[in-house]
Parts: structure tokens; sequence; C-alpha cells
């Protein structure tokens, strides 16, 4: 005859046991996100576009945006497949890390000397244009992503994110956060070099 004393106790005990579990694994995940985030290469952080076509876009122009006396053209999927590598850039005027990389955007398209291309999120009008009236626009097309659909779609996990593209439109690299002046020598401009030169990932 069993003692159902002793037995009692063990069913809950495991209930218990089977409800942690996921709770202990989904923590152990957070933490290594939160590290990647912060202390490793944002690159890292997984993305299922590398090496895919980027998705199609569907933004709508900054009204008023001028470059002189002409209006900045609007960023189209068209942009992205007309064989030239390109850079991708999602921004907003109330994003902090969005001032501190800027000077490196206007960099890029400078010494790289392809388009970089912007992607305006969930900002007014207003703000950015002040923005890239006070801080310079390195963009050769820009559009307003208002609604945030094009960011889901893309993957982007917070501003400023920034994505190359090759010459068959397919996203070749991300970068997570900011760019830094390491990561632009390190990494981004050779990047950009190489998909240049022809040379696949």
């Amino acid at each position: 005859m069993t003692d159902r004393t002793t037995d009692a106790p063990s069913a809950p005990r495991r209930r218990r046991l089977l409800i942690l579990v996921p709770l202990v694994l989904f923590g152990a995940m957070a933490v290594m996100f939160a590290f990647a985030l912060t202390k490793g290469d944002p690159a890292r952080l997984p993305s299922a576009l590398i090496g895919k076509p980027a998705p199609a876009l569907a933004l709508t122009a900054i009204e008023g945006l001028q470059e002189g006396p002409r209006a900045v053209p609007l960023l189209t999927s068209e942009l992205l497949q007309k064989g030239a590598v390109t850079v991708v850039n999602f921004w907003a005027s109330w994003c902090l890390p969005c001032v501190e990389e800027h000077p490196l955007l206007i960099e890029i398209a400078q010494k790289a000397s392809v388009p970089v291309l912007g992607i305006n999120y969930k900002d007014a009008a207003a703000n950015a244009r002040r923005f890239l009236g006070r801080y310079g626009n390195p963009y050769a097309a820009v559009g307003a992503d208002t609604s945030g659909r094009t960011a889901i779609e893309w993957g982007v996990y917070g501003m400023p994110e920034t994505f190359i593209l090759d010459g068959q439109g397919r996203v070749a690299y991300k970068h997570v956060g900011p760019i830094t002046q390491d990561a632009l020598e390190r990494t981004i401009l050779p990047t950009i070099a190489r998909l240049r030169a022809g040379k696949p990932g």
C-alpha cells in the first residue's frame, strides 16, 4: 500500500516546474538580447532579411521637404532595384541617437559615393524638415513611414537602424542602433566597398 502523504506534493511541484522552465528560458533569452544590444556588435542581432530582397516600400512624401528649389525625391521600391549598392537609414527627429549618427551618414554619402536613402519613422512633417534643415540632408530620397508598417516589415527594433543593399536590391547587412565612427570604418565602408566590387557576403 502506497503512502499518499508523500506522493501528494509531487504533482503540484511538477506543475510549478513546468511553469518555471519557460519563464527561465525567456529570461535568459532577454538577457542575451539586451547584452547584444548594449555590449555586442549590433550587426549580430538576427535578421531574417539578410540575403533576401528588401521588402516593398509604401511610403508617403514628407510634405514641403526641399533641397534648394526642388522637392526631395520620394523613396520608392524602384530606387532599391536600380543595380546600385544603397544604404537605407530609418530615422526620426525625436530620436537622440539619430542626431549622434547623422554626421556619419553625411560622411557615407560623401566617402562611399552610394545613395543614402532615408525612411522617416512616425514623425510630423514639420519636425522632419526642421531636423534635416538643422543637421543637413544626406538622403538622395526620403519617405515617411507614418504608420510604422514599413519598419515592421523590415524587422526594425528601434531608431535608428541602417541597412546596406547590394546591386540586386537584397539586404546584405543590418546595423542596429546609431552608427559609430568605429563601425563606419571597420564595417560599414568595407561592406559597401566589397558589394560595389561585386563580392558577395
